[in-house]
């Protein structure tokens, strides 16, 4: 077997668990419980010197 073959057989089965096992807890993280007060401020950050101008 070449090394594109052994790479592409990787790639279609283990690899492809690994994207969707990050994706998946990307996604919980972001979701979390608790988590919208931490977004919430850190979209108002370009926001708080704009007052200063």
């Amino acid at each position: 077997m070449s090394t594109y073959d052994t790479m592409r057989h990787f790639a279609d089965s283990w690899g492809l668990i690994a994207m969707f096992v990050f994706f998946a807890a990307a996604t919980a993280f972001v979701f979390r419980p608790g988590s919208r007060a931490h977004y919430e401020e850190a979209a108002r950050i370009p926001l708080k010197n704009a007052s200063e101008d």
